[in-house]
């Protein structure tokens, strides 16, 4: 193992974390700054708009007001016309307290001397009023215009000169802070106009640098699992899967790299499965042909033996039925009692070889497959029933009977066995009654016959389909023990199957099914 690859990769999740950390820290000084200096900007802006020029305008307009009162006092003092007086009464109604105005404006400049320059200003300004405009106007009511001396008004214009150099001295203070607020409100709008752009490259940069970031920790990584990963997918499976990059996408490489040595691994197993598989097919497909030979073999030796056996065995049962006719009471007891025997024995030996050769038949001589009705087909097999039937009082119904696909001549054969049956295990106490019904269940139908006949033992269910099987002696019910083999080999021929089911009441129900006709 080398060092890089013992060395633990450090992961995308810390890596993007000090990647956003770092760049939101910087973004944020920046947007921290800029916000403060536009807060700064604003703020000064509403001073300069507000305060301050509040100010400025409202000593303007209060200075003229003393003026024009200060010009009406001295016409009154030349002409004693109280008309003239009206500029120092308006000054009088419109006067006002500035002092929150200079205060605020102290406040907001940091400059404490405002409040003084404003406070001398008022201070000549009501000097003027008190000592010299309300004696003057007092003097001049009483004793009228002739009487104010030239001196008196050179004092009014020594007292109106401290005020409009007060005035004047707080008006200059006043302009000197707007004007500097005014320059600091400039330098800040540059450096807002500065701070926005440095913001805005800032994120660019950051931008950038993310963008870069997640294409060599993220963005290469993956294109190169695609890749090995494709690679992979297209049948190279000996292609190694290794990717350089952070911790997350090391491991998920690292377990793609496992999944392909485990598929190279299930790969070399399914080849061994497939080799072992196909041997296993041949050889399947040789004993399977060595069984359909064998079968043949067996189908054609029994129909052979069956058919070779007919010729000797009705010489045996024709010249025992002789010797019983032409015999038969003139030798003794027991010598007719072997007669029988032999009588009795050739007809079974002809019905055991009849049923035999029904039973090789079937499949073996490939009839038409047609659509048959099988109400048609119960007909037939009840008809050639029909003196069993009558012999024994049986009652055969039936339920409507569908349309199949099937061989029609083994499908009667089929029915007949079944009706056969139903009628031959009869009840001695019960008249027998025989019922066919069917039902659809998906693509096939479901038949059933039920008697009220004897019935079958729930454990012979199964026994009772193997041939040769007996359930009974010979001399009580006839047969072969063949008739309910020879109707499972005609079910399953059909690609069907047939059972005897759970059933309460008395008799025995027969179920069996069959294709249905698929219909276009």
């Amino acid at each position: 193992m080398t060092a890089a690859a013992a060395r633990p990769a450090v992961t995308l999740r810390r890596r993007l974390s000090g990647l956003f950390a770092s760049a939101g820290l910087v973004l944020g000084l920046v947007v921290l700054l800029t916000g403060t200096v536009f807060a700064r900007t604003v703020a000064l802006q509403d001073a300069v708009t507000g305060e301050y020029f509040r100010a400025v305008t409202e000593t303007d307009r209060a200075f003229i007001t003393m003026v024009d009162a200060e010009t009406g006092l001295r016409g009154y003092a030349l002409t004693g016309d109280p008309v003239t007086l009206e500029p120092y009464t308006r000054s009088l109604e419109t006067a006002g307290d500035f002092e929150a105005t200079a205060r605020a404006v102290a406040e907001l400049s940091g400059d404490e001397r405002i409040v003084e320059d404003y406070e001398v200003a008022v201070a000549a300004a009501a000097a003027w009023y008190r000592d010299y405009a309300e004696p003057l106007i007092a003097q001049i009511e009483a004793e009228g215009p002739a009487s104010v001396a030239p001196g008196q008004i050179e004092e009014g214009q020594a007292y109106f000169d401290d005020v409009r150099g007060g005035v004047g001295a707080y008006l200059e203070h006043l302009r000197e802070v707007r004007t500097g607020a005014v320059t600091e409100l400039d330098r800040l709008t540059s450096l807002s106009a500065a701070l926005l752009t440095t913001v805005v490259l800032t994120a660019v940069v950051v931008g950038v640098i993310i963008w870069v970031a997640l294409r060599r920790w993220v963005v290469r990584p993956v294109d190169a699992l695609a890749a090995d990963a494709r690679a992979v997918a297209e049948g190279h499976l000996d292609h190694r899967v290794e990717v350089d990059g952070p911790g997350e996408i090391e491991a998920l490489a690292s377990d793609v790299e496992q999944m392909r040595v485990a598929l190279v691994s299930q790969l070399g197993e399914l080849r061994r499965s497939r080799t072992e598989i196909a041997d296993a097919h041949d050889r399947l497909t040789e004993q399977a042909e060595e069984l359909r030979r064998s079968n043949r073999d067996l189908e054609q030796f029994a129909y052979v033996a069956s058919h070779d056996l007919q010729e000797p065995l009705r010489k045996v049962a024709s010249f025992t039925q002789l010797l019983q006719k032409r015999y038969g009471g003139q030798l003794d007891e027991r010598a007719d009692q072997y007669i029988d025997f032999a009588v009795d024995g050739a007809k079974r030996m002809q019905r055991l070889i009849q049923d035999l050769l029904g039973f090789s038949r079937v499949g073996r001589l490939g009839g038409e497959v047609v659509d048959v009705d099988l109400g048609k087909t119960l007909a037939r097999a009840v008809d050639q029933l029909d003196e069993r039937i009558e012999e024994a009082g049986a009652v055969v119904t039936h339920d409507p009977l569908p349309v199949v696909r099937g061989e029609e001549p083994l499908l009667v054969q089929l029915f007949q066995n079944l009706v056969g049956n139903a009628v031959k295990f009869r009840h001695p106490d019960r008249v027998p009654h025989v019922h066919i019904s069917a039902r659809r269940v998906e693509d096939s139908w479901e038949l059933e016959c039920r008697d009220n006949g004897i019935g079958i033992d729930p454990q012979y269910a199964e026994r009772v389909f193997v041939i040769f099987q007996r359930l009974h002696a010979k001399d009580v019910y006839e047969g072969t023990g063949i008739g309910l083999a020879l109707c499972k080999k005609i079910v399953e021929f059909h690609g069907g199957r047939i059972w005897i089911p759970e059933s309460e009441g008395e008799g025995t129900t027969i179920r069996w099914t069959l294709p249905a006709v698929v219909e276009d």
